[in-house]
């Protein structure tokens, strides 16, 4: 009888047939650890002067800057599609076709390939890396506002059609840019702690104050609408360049590698589970478990986009007529817009302190009981209206309406996007991020949609 003794290493890896055949079957079903791979996770690094939620700050104003930008320059967008033939002051009395439709048309070019590329990005977001989606989209971002910003200059009465098709595919092209923007961002901050949620979500509603801000000093100096538009789209122009750069800056710092790399280490338990469970991304999975603060996404924005800023912008104030500056020319920017702006910053700050409740079912409850703000806002003082009453006439009952109905949307919208990471595995926060602004952009479209119908309904 022969004896063989093993003289290979404890450790070492195996060679049999045996052992390849049981490899390459478990390698068919789950993602085994690599070797490299550490059994404790390291300790995290510090973000060094705040700065990774600085930067996350300035994405977040970004991924809304086109359409922030665009619609507070509406007063170029008059005077670019005006009647040529009449005078400067009879050219605003009645909209020419161009004028009337703009708005509906950059609604329409904006919320229909924002859906589109988010649900793209989505499926795509293991395929493309997050470098090349964050560098490539914000490139293109500033490319096309350059090139909207040097139309700022030129005299396109002879050719406004042309000028009309131009600015149309740049919208379309810069939501394109901006979804893809937004669904990159929004899917790495799910691996962040809320904090660097809260900074991405706060600049969104950041950047809606510093739009209304804006649209409030033109006013008051009494800055021509294209010189307002000029100034506007070189504020955009910087901004994604600071952006840029600021991004890049950010991918090389250890504390956001830390984060996004999958190769950091993982606990005791979680390396035990990864041995038995597959790390297969299977959005199905993913959407059942994220579902309940996806829905709520989807109605806190369809709820607000059915008032904001279609209604919103209708309703006037009390004094409005009586030669008094603040009813008639600053009540609607700084109550319609800035005021919102700032209570849904507010209420997206609160969200990311207090985290309360958690469970998807009370979000969703809470989302749905903000569903009367929507009558409480038609009942306000909304011109013109042919068939409902006025039922709140006074200034301070629909300041507190809207302000309240900011609050929620803002603490809601940002809770559930909090929330939802956690209930997914880390391998799945990436894409349950990505999927939770589907259904915050399907919200924004639907919105926008009810929107046209209640102000034909007042």
């Amino acid at each position: 009888m022969e004896y063989s003794i093993n003289t290979r290493p404890l450790l070492q890896d195996s060679d049999t047939e045996n052992e390849d055949i049981i490899t390459q079957s478990y390698e068919e079903t789950s993602v085994s650890v690599q070797n490299d791979k550490p059994l404790f996770k390291p300790p995290e690094p510090k973000d060094k002067y705040h700065m990774a939620y600085i930067i996350f700050y300035i994405l977040g104003i970004t991924t809304l800057l086109p359409w922030n930008f665009f619609i507070t320059a509406d007063d170029y967008w008059m005077y670019k599609f005006r009647d040529t033939t009449a005078n400067l002051s009879s050219s605003y009395d009645k909209r020419t076709p161009l004028q009337a439709e703009f708005t509906s048309y950059l609604s329409l070019a904006s919320s229909v390939p924002n859906i589109l590329f988010l649900v793209l990005n989505t499926a795509l977001n293991h395929k493309v890396s997050v470098q090349k989606r964050v560098i490539g989209s914000l490139i293109v971002m500033l490319i096309l506002f350059i090139v909207t910003t040097v139309f700022v200059n030129i005299d396109t009465d002879k050719y406004q059609d042309k000028f009309f098709i131009i600015t149309i595919t740049c919208v379309v092209l810069l939501n394109i840019s901006s979804a893809i923007l937004s669904g990159s961002i929004f899917g790495i901050m799910g691996k962040f702690s809320p904090k660097y949620i809260t900074a991405t979500i706060g600049g969104q509603a950041l950047g809606g104050i510093f739009a209304a801000i804006a649209q409030i000093i033109s006013l008051t100096l009494g800055v021509s609408s294209v010189h307002s538009a000029f100034v506007y789209f070189m504020v955009g122009n910087t901004m994604i360049f600071i952006t840029l750069i600021s991004y890049v800056i950010l991918s090389k710092t250890v504390f956001f590698k830390y984060h996004i790399s999958e190769k950091t280490g993982i606990t005791l338990n979680e390396f035990q589970n990864e041995l038995v469970r597959p790390r297969i991304v299977d959005h199905k999975l993913i959407l059942k478990k994220i579902f309940p603060y996806g829905t709520s996404v989807f109605l806190v924005f369809l709820i607000s986009l059915s008032c904001y800023p279609g209604l919103t912008v209708l309703i006037e104030s009390q004094n409005h007529g009586n030669g008094d500056p603040w009813a008639d020319v600053y009540f609607v920017p700084v109550i319609a817009y800035l005021l919102f702006s700032t209570g849904d910053y507010i209420g997206r700050l609160l969200a990311g302190k207090i985290q309360k409740p958690r469970r998807g079912i009370w979000i969703v409850l809470l989302t749905v009981l903000r569903i009367v703000f929507i009558p409480l806002l038609i009942f306000s003082n909304a011109q013109p209206r042919e068939h409902l009453p006025v039922l709140f006439h006074k200034d301070y009952e629909y300041i507190m309406i809207l302000f309240v109905f900011a609050l929620t949307n803002g603490y809601l919208a940002n809770l559930s996007l909090i929330c939802a990471p956690r209930v997914v595995d880390h391998h799945e926060k990436e894409t349950a991020s990505s999927m939770m602004t589907v259904f915050l952009g399907i919200g924004l479209a639907i919105g926008a949609a009810i929107s046209l119908l209640i102000v034909k309904v007042i």
